[in-house]
């Protein structure tokens, strides 16, 4: 069956707090590769059927209008992974 993933961040300018402490540990466990964390939300959509430009459509509309608060997270991608 075929799947929309959903990918969902908070907004670039918002403070990450899950982020913030995961970039701690990494620190505390002597990892200085990673100038950065950010934690999102990935979703995955299963569809009985195929794929066709509605059932896409209706992915985003409900990637923006339920999977996502508009106010502090973007989505940054819909991909279909069969």
């Amino acid at each position: 069956m075929p799947t929309i993933v959903v990918d969902v961040m908070p907004k670039s300018e918002l403070l990450d707090p899950q982020g913030k402490a995961v970039s701690g540990a990494f620190n505390r466990l002597g990892v200085d590769s990673f100038t950065d964390v950010r934690i999102g939300k990935r979703f995955e959509l299963t569809v009985d059927g195929e794929i066709t430009d509605d059932v896409l459509a209706e992915a985003r509309r409900l990637a923006e209008d339920v999977l996502s608060n508009a106010v502090i997270e973007d989505v940054v991608g819909i991909e279909v992974v069969e």
